[in-house]
């Protein structure tokens, strides 16, 4: 199986407003194509795009092609557990939703140290272990945001879980909030096989200063900037597959084209990485990866990702706003039901979600400064 996976969270849109508005023809193109070069592997979640991304992959995928031509991975939502009685009622839906009979991998979703009380309370463990022996997955694991003493220690409880998805890039390699490599080396450790999520880290790490990018064109002028994150992930000797979002064909041809024959990164091509790290660090002001987990329970309806992304844009400039982004800013909170930065009521729901664990209460109120001058 070729390593890079086809990831269901930012598939296109027809509305860049509406995560429900999914491109079903483009999206159509781009799961043909992809089986067209050797790729089969497809990861979806419950709640990706409104939850519609299921949907969409029955529509796209399941419907018009043969079930042994792809594998499909997708999610028990932990953190919205309520009982027991859930687990088996999503687990059922999900079938319907993509339309398969069984999944080839189903994951625990997210599991950190707000949500694991969930998957552990109602057994969540037990039951993934029970499909599998029904049949009705073939293989389980779950999805990890979180530190490695934990990751540990569930890998130790738990040695049946055969695979485990990590955020994994070369910013967060050794990022003190996310710590990906020590993550990765507990897998190692325990003999676990690693799916890679947010190898670009949520198109971050596509846009990178011009310094970056071009130490990275001086030694590949033939490789995306994107590439480079998707090479350093896939180079890892215990990963076995990385996820790509693709948002439209581009992208994907794009992401196909350099691994359908893949090259390791060699020694110049790494030591071209830790450089762009540090050049990179010096221009992020918040690392969001706009997941849009913290948007789903904020009681304000706060598109907290969107103006983080603008702030950092506002920062990267040397704190000046530009046409554009005053122009973005106002149509994004003039959005009916849409709350404004300074609307935060410091609940906290944003940061039991948070995968990047970011002080999610303490950065809204220097945004809110920011923006509040539009």
């Amino acid at each position: 199986m070729k390593k890079l996976g086809f990831g269901c969270m930012r598939l296109p849109l027809l509305d860049k407003d509406d995560p429900k508005s999914i491109d079903i023809e483009q999206f159509k193109k781009m799961v043909d194509t992809f089986l067209e070069r050797g790729f089969t592997y497809f990861d979806t979640a419950y709640m990706y795009h409104g939850y519609q991304s299921e949907t969409a992959v029955r529509e796209a995928l399941v419907k018009r092609h043969p079930r042994d031509s792809y594998t499909v991975t997708t999610k028990l939502p932990t953190m919205m557990l309520k009982s027991a009685d859930d687990m088996e009622r999503i687990f059922n839906e999900q079938l319907e939703k993509t339309g398969l009979e069984y999944f080839d991998y189903y994951w625990l979703h997210n599991i950190n140290r707000s949500d694991i009380a969930q998957a552990d309370g109602f057994d969540a463990w037990k039951f993934v272990i029970d499909k599998k022996a029904e049949g009705k997955v073939k293989h389980i694991g779950f999805s990890f945001h979180d530190m490695p003493d934990m990751l540990d220690d569930i890998l130790t409880k738990h040695p049946e879980m055969e695979f485990v998805q990590l955020q994994l890039n070369y910013l967060d390699w050794d990022a003190e909030n996310v710590r990906s490599r020590e993550n990765y080396e507990v897998c190692v450790k325990h003999g676990k096989k690693v799916v890679v999520m947010e190898p670009v880290k949520g198109g971050t790490l596509a846009n990178v200063p011009e310094d970056a990018e071009k130490l990275f064109k001086e030694i590949r002028p033939d490789m995306s900037v994107p590439s480079w994150g998707i090479r350093f992930a896939a180079s890892l000797e215990n990963v076995f597959m990385v996820l790509s979002g693709m948002s439209n064909y581009e992208q994907l041809l794009d992401n196909t084209s350099y691994m359908r024959s893949f090259e390791p990164l060699n020694r110049e091509e790494s030591d071209a990485v830790s450089r762009a790290v540090e050049i990179i660090h010096n221009s992020i002001a918040i690392n969001c990866t706009a997941c849009r987990y913290c948007v789903e329970g904020c009681p304000k309806h706060i598109p907290i990702p969107e103006y983080f992304r603008l702030y950092n844009g506002f920062k990267q400039l040397g704190g000046g706003w530009t046409a554009p982004q005053v122009k973005e800013y106002a149509e994004i909170s003039s959005r009916p039901g849409v709350g404004k930065a300074d609307d935060c009521i410091r609940c906290g729901r944003c940061e039991k979600t948070c995968p990047q664990h970011l002080m999610v209460r303490w950065l809204l109120p220097k945004v809110a400064d920011e923006l509040g001058v539009l």
